[in-house]
């Protein structure tokens, strides 16, 4: 699996990676604390099986309340 894409929030904390694999596209919903020095983690397993990426980012779009959802 290949992160091809990272679209973060306005703050910086939160963002959204988007995923290429075997399986088709997956996108994954990860935060940081930078008071922790951890980095990026992730909030839940990659949600897959998305034919491209435009589907998959309309899909974290209608999930993920700070991006809302993408144009068409």
């Amino acid at each position: 699996m290949i992160v091809r894409a990272s679209l973060e929030d306005t703050s910086g904390d939160r963002c959204v990676d988007l995923i290429e694999g075997e399986a088709g596209w997956a996108w994954v919903e990860c935060r940081r604390d930078p008071e922790d020095g951890h980095g990026w983690r992730r909030l839940h397993p990659p949600r897959g099986g998305f034919a491209d990426r435009t589907t998959a980012e309309r899909d974290a779009g209608g999930v993920v309340g700070w991006m809302g959802a993408p144009d068409s």
